[in-house]
C-alpha cells in the first residue's frame, strides 16, 4: 500500500516536470534569438527572458524539492538532511550524474530572486540560456515507473 502511494506521488510529481519541461523548452527556444544585452532589449523580449527565467527556476525546484527528495526518502524513509545531503544521496542513486552541478544549479535559481546592475543581469541570461540544455535533459533521463 505504501509503495502503491509513493508510485502515485512520483508520478505526479513527474508529470508535474514533464509539463514544466515542456513550458522551460518553449521558452528556451524563444531566446535563443534574443540578445541578452539589456539596452537591445524591447519590453517584450524582456517579458520573454523573464519568463524562461521563472520556467528554469521552477523546472529546478521541482526537481529537487520534490522529485529528489521523494525518491530518496523512498529509499531510505528514515533520511534526513540538507538538500548537498539529498543530492549526494541521489547521485549514490544514479538518479543524477554529479551532485556539484545541481548546487550549481540550484545557485543559480537562486539569482532569480535579487537585483542586478543591467551588467550582471546580462551575464545572468547568459549563463541560464548556457545551462538550461542540461536541464531540459531531466525529460529524457527520469527513470520510467
Amino acid at each position: 500500500m505504501m509503495i502503491e502511494k509513493h508510485e502515485d506521488y512520483k508520478k505526479k510529481i513527474q508529470t508535474h516536470l514533464d509539463k514544466a519541461l515542456a513550458h522551460l523548452q518553449y521558452s528556451f527556444n524563444k531566446v535563443q534569438k534574443l540578445p541578452t544585452l539589456l539596452d537591445a532589449l524591447d519590453e517584450e523580449s524582456l517579458a520573454t527572458w523573464e519568463s524562461f527565467s521563472a520556467r528554469f527556476s521552477r523546472v529546478v525546484d521541482i526537481f529537487l524539492m520534490r522529485y529528489v527528495k521523494a525518491v530518496v526518502k523512498f529509499n531510505d524513509p528514515g533520511f534526513d538532511g540538507t538538500l548537498r545531503d539529498y543530492l549526494n544521496q541521489a547521485e549514490k542513486l544514479k538518479l543524477i550524474d554529479d551532485a556539484k552541478e545541481w548546487i550549481q544549479l540550484r545557485e543559480l535559481r537562486n539569482i532569480t530572486a535579487h537585483e542586478y546592475t543591467d551588467k550582471d543581469l546580462s551575464e545572468f541570461f547568459q549563463r541560464l540560456r548556457s545551462e538550461c540544455p542540461r536541464v531540459l535533459k531531466l525529460k529524457f533521463s527520469l527513470p520510467q515507473g
